[in-house]
């Protein structure tokens, strides 16, 4: 009998396992449906960079933090698209480069435009040496004068702006570029992200920093050995003592080619926020009032929404968090996370009125297997100003949860269909010995030890974290559920990226992507889908304190199309180490080539207040002129 009782136990214990694995096994196609997804698309790369003269794969450190100086290497790899030459295209790149720390201006390849040559942004005649090096770089018009200005910003030092002093549509040279400080004295800032956008509502851009390591922590100076302020994060999932974020309110002189005036405002923002460990900055209205939200993904912790409720000169940004539910894991509601969050971008899917909030983490199977989010809406945006947030993470059943280690991620529409795809970085530290055992006791450390660089275990040259994981590109299959066709259409080298740009570099309708690897050259990946339907990409553009026209950041695009109706927001910069062209690129039924075009709204702040007006889109390049009177001009 007991046998007999033994055998059945047995036996229901497998039907319940083979149940179980039944009910978790993911959702896969089959290798001829992913083909046959990926048919609509392509793409050809081809090197942005080359090796530089001198090229090496680490910086100098801190003395107490040389023993992992590998994972302290791991960043600094950026890349912006930009129009500096008023082509009407975002066929100039400014690229960062951690293996010579430089910034330079170049024509992207395969854009159709002439070559004018490498040209490198130096800051001539402010305080500047090895222990400082380059991060990103943003561009951005603060001066508003009409022509595009470029904000880098490093570890070592605040930014720098470099003022483009000679005039729109002109050839970049080194000579026109005047390098001045953002913030008066310099400080010792160690920055991972910059994001810029109007978030105070008086029409101006403001500019939101995103400081990694504590202030004045000189992390990259070998000479540093009496450094009492240097530390690492005070947990893996609740840190907050890192450098502080801050917010700086712009207010333009009306001179051209002059430094705007700039007022701190960082303490409008939640103490615990501004003190996070912040890679990626995302700006998004998710209210419908024009004034953008923050979302701050953080390393080691919560990242954080902040409704803003600011007004002009005056700076409120409130943090709502997410309620959990009996099915969802802490760890997955917005607000409340533990994970490591590295990049984010923002989607309209289907007409929806609120984007789909997508963020990176880390979810390496057998290292640090954690969760991106897919945070869909689930209610109004007006929910936000009441204190209740309408999202769920839905990043599972979307098909996007799992990635590797993750950076960056944009979306956009690549086979022109009305449904965006995401290219997303990753990969860490490429090398031959395998470290995630090291790594994994770190994981599960006390917290008070955390925090001390000499409780932390050895990473240096030669270890491998992550670093064979290779980038990915998220289409939508059937049922919704993503799949990546990276390794179909070619994309899947394992390069160790950061950060992701996308543009219509070359002015064929359909959007590129150039992706900033870390020690390796920069590519452009341009894009040769086939099919789809016609696309309309929209330069956005409102007067400028100092003469001419600036990119009207910040603005919408609402078409309510009963074929395709989409919605976009222009903020190149969101993200992590990656700032796309200043455009909005939008598809179009076919039926509107032989029309007078497709009717759309657009919706925009600017120093006279918010406006909203009609217009009509047709294919192809368009310049959209936002005026003080509220009326919007298409050339």
């Amino acid at each position: 009998m007991r046998s007999y009782l033994r055998l059945i136990g047995v036996l229901l214990a497998l039907i319940l396992c083979g149940g179980l694995g039944v009910l978790t096994a993911r959702p896969s196609l089959s290798d001829s449906q992913q083909r046959a997804l990926a048919a609509t698309f392509g793409f050809t790369p081809l090197d942005l960079n080359a090796v530089p003269a001198n090229a090496r794969t680490l910086r100098p450190v801190a003395p107490a933090l040389e023993r992992f100086r590998s994972w302290i290497n791991a960043v600094g790899a950026a890349v912006a698209l930009t129009d500096l030459r008023g082509l009407g295209r975002p066929a100039d790149a400014c690229l960062v480069d951690p293996r010579d720390d430089s910034v330079t201006l170049r024509s992207v390849p395969g854009s159709a435009t002439g070559d004018y040559g490498v040209v490198t942004l130096r800051p001539a005649g402010l305080p500047y040496d090895g222990t400082m090096a380059p991060q990103g770089c943003v561009p951005a018009d603060l001066d508003e004068d009409g022509d595009i200005d470029l904000t880098v910003y490093y570890w070592g030092r605040s930014p720098v702006l470099f003022l483009n002093t000679t005039g729109p549509a002109a050839t970049p040279q080194a000579s026109g570029f005047r390098a001045v400080e953002l913030v008066t004295p310099m400080q010792v800032w160690n920055s991972t992200a910059l994001n810029v956008g109007d978030l105070d509502g008086d029409g101006h851009l403001d500019v939101v920093v995103a400081n990694y390591f504590p202030d004045g922590a000189r992390v990259l100076d070998p000479r540093a050995s009496d450094e009492t302020r240097m530390q690492m994060q005070d947990g893996m999932g609740k840190a907050r003592n890192a450098g502080v974020n801050r917010v700086l309110l712009t207010h333009p002189t009306g001179q051209p080619d002059t430094l705007p005036e700039l007022a701190d405002a960082s303490n409008g923002m939640p103490d615990d926020a501004a003190r996070a460990w912040t890679l990626a900055i995302g700006l998004q209205d998710l209210t419908g009032d024009l004034l953008p939200e923050v979302y701050l993904a953080n390393d080691f912790g919560q990242d954080d929404l902040l409704v803003n409720r600011s007004t002009p000169g005056q700076l409120r940004l409130q943090k709502v968090v997410g309620q959990r539910s009996w099915t969802m894991p802490k760890s997955k509601v917005l607000g409340r996370d533990s994970f490591k969050g590295m990049g984010i971008t923002f989607t309209y899917g289907d007409g929806a009125d609120l984007p789909t909030l997508v963020v990176s983490n880390i979810t390496q199977p057998f290292g640090l297997q954690e969760s991106n989010f897919a945070f869909v809406p689930t209610g109004p945006g007006r929910d936000l100003l009441a204190g209740r947030l309408p999202y769920r993470n839905d990043s599972e059943r979307l098909g996007l949860s799992r990635s590797g280690w993750s950076w960056d991620i944009k979306a956009g529409d690549f086979d022109n269909d009305g449904v965006d795809e995401f290219v997303q970085a990753a990969g860490f530290l490429r090398g031959t010995r395998n470290r995630w055992p090291l790594l994994q006791e770190l994981a599960i450390g006390n917290d008070n030890l955390v925090h001390d660089p000499r409780f932390w275990p050895v990473f240096a040259p030669g270890d491998d974290l992550a670093g064979h994981d290779p980038d990915l590109f998220w289409a939508r299959g059937p049922g919704g559920r993503y799949v990546n066709l990276a390794k179909n259409l070619g994309l899947d080298d394992a390069s160790n990226s950061r950060g992701v740009a996308i543009g219509d570099v070359d002015g064929d309708g359909r959007l590129d992507v150039v992706v900033a690897n870390q020690w390796r050259d920069a590519l452009l990946l341009q894009n040769r889908a086939t099919g789809g339907r016609p696309a309309a990409d929209l330069d956005l553009v409102r007067p400028g304190a100092a003469g001419g026209f600036e990119p009207a950041i910040g603005a919408q695009v609402d078409l309510p199309d009963p074929v395709c109706p989409q919605k976009a927001q222009l903020y190149p910069t969101n993200g992590h180490a990656g700032v796309s062209g200043a455009e909005l690129h939008l598809v179009l039924r076919s039926a509107a080539l032989g029309e007078a075009g497709v009717p759309a709204t657009v919706s925009w702040v600017d120093e006279h207040g918010a406006h909203r007006a009609g217009i009509l889109i047709r294919p192809g390049h368009h310049i959209v002129e936002l005026h003080g009177d509220g009326t919007a001009v298409v050339r």
